[in-house]
């Protein structure tokens, strides 16, 4: 079995052992790997020497909810996800992934800062700037919501619409993209999220469901 399918199936067992919502399930993980992906094209023609950190871009990537606090105690995770990587990836390699997925979430860094990465500070962020840019769907938002509700549709779309003004909308402004791809995906991704939150308004408001 090859590494990502591995990875995947990781996944698929932590979401069911804790949890774990689709909201941040094996879909976001996908999700997050594909804009990793896409940032690491360009940013590795810049800067060579993240070729050499494909790997725990990628893997960061997939495995960085799996030790989320929403779900569980982040140690508890955290020690899943080292004892799965054990034979998969170098002492130093399962570190640096170690230190990505437990520094890059949006409260850590709206309270800390970046972290000091040396020369792993662009695997860092191009793994960082990939999940940001998953934050912009507002359905996934949505999701999210609605399970801490108990399935009210009309609270969680109140609930996402306020942390999208408050937040995500706020990503830019705040400097947290430091990629060109992600400084102009976003804006892209951004009108897409208005227009879903425009669709809601008047699905909400529709006398069908009413």
């Amino acid at each position: 079995m090859s590494l990502l399918n591995k990875l995947f199936h990781f996944v698929l067992l932590m979401t069911k052992r804790y949890n774990i919502d689709e909201s941040h399930g094996i879909s976001h993980s996908m999700n997050v790997l594909r804009y990793a992906n896409e940032i690491y094209e360009e940013e590795s023609v810049k800067f060579p020497i993240i070729k050499n950190q494909e790997k725990i871009i990628y893997v960061s990537a997939i495995v960085h909810d799996m030790c989320d606090k929403k779900y569980m105690e982040p140690d508890e995770g955290i020690r899943d996800i080292e004892l799965f990587l054990c034979d998969k990836m170098t002492a130093v390699e399962i570190n640096m992934v170690k230190y990505i997925i437990s520094t890059m979430s949006y409260s850590y860094v709206k309270a800390n800062g970046f972290p000091t990465m040396g020369p792993y500070k662009r695997a860092y962020h191009i793994t960082r700037e990939a999940d940001l840019l998953t934050a912009y769907d507002f359905d996934r938002c949505m999701i999210y919501n609605m399970y801490k509700k108990n399935g009210s549709i009309d609270e969680a779309f109140v609930d996402a619409n306020l942390l999208f003004a408050n937040r995500v909308m706020k990503h830019n402004d705040d400097g947290l993209f430091l990629s060109d791809y992600s400084k102009k995906k976003s804006l892209i991704l951004e009108s897409s999220a208005l227009h879903q939150i425009d669709v809601w308004k008047k699905m909400l408001k529709n006398p069908v469901f009413r």
